[in-house]
């Protein structure tokens, strides 16, 4: 079985698939590791934009029949029938918070980063390109990684019963939308 994690940055993506790669033999494929290491990207001097077209077809190439997938850009990069399963990890954008000011994200790529995780963009991508059946939506925030493993393994052997995630309203009610949106 190939699997992908997929979700924003800071939820947990690697820290899952290190932990899953201690107990199983998959062939790991870190897409922002590949996109650096084959030139697919262009570097200034805050992140690197991908060339997620040439990114796709050199990943082709990569993907195996026991393939750990691992990154943001997966609904991006990778097809359908590339795998069986993908998970998109979420985490509470306070806590996000958090993660992102420990590894000094600028104030605007934090921001743009939490505002996705809002508004579940990686989420909608992923469940759109890939469909119901296929996806499973985790929100990990309370649970450690082995909790989440676990979770995962129930969620696959029991069919799609993905968690429900909305943080749009929980930050409405709280009144915080200045707080994640400039707009």
């Amino acid at each position: 079985m190939s699997l992908v994690i997929t979700g924003n940055p800071g939820v947990g993506k690697h820290t899952i698939a290190n932990e899953i790669m201690k107990n199983e033999d998959y062939d790991l494929l870190d897409i922002n590791k590949i996109a650096i290491e084959s030139n697919n990207k262009e570097k200034d001097e805050i992140s690197f934009e991908v060339d997620v077209e040439n990114l796709k077809k050199y990943m082709k190439n990569l993907l195996t029949a026991k393939s750990l997938i691992v990154g943001h850009l997966a609904p991006y990069v990778i097809e359908k029938s590339d795998f069986n399963v993908a998970i998109i990890l979420r985490k509470n954008p306070y806590k996000l918070a958090e993660i992102y000011q420990i590894r000094k994200y600028s104030n605007e790529k934090a921001k743009e980063n939490l505002g996705s995780e809002i508004l579940g963009i990686i989420a909608h991508d992923t469940i759109s390109k890939f469909g119901d059946e296929k996806t499973l939506q985790i929100d990990n925030t309370k649970l450690t990684p082995q909790e989440t493993i676990k979770k995962i393994q129930l969620m696959i052997e029991n069919g799609n019963n993905s968690d429900e995630v909305d943080w749009l309203s929980e930050i409405k009610q709280k009144n915080d939308l200045e707080k994640f949106f400039d707009y």
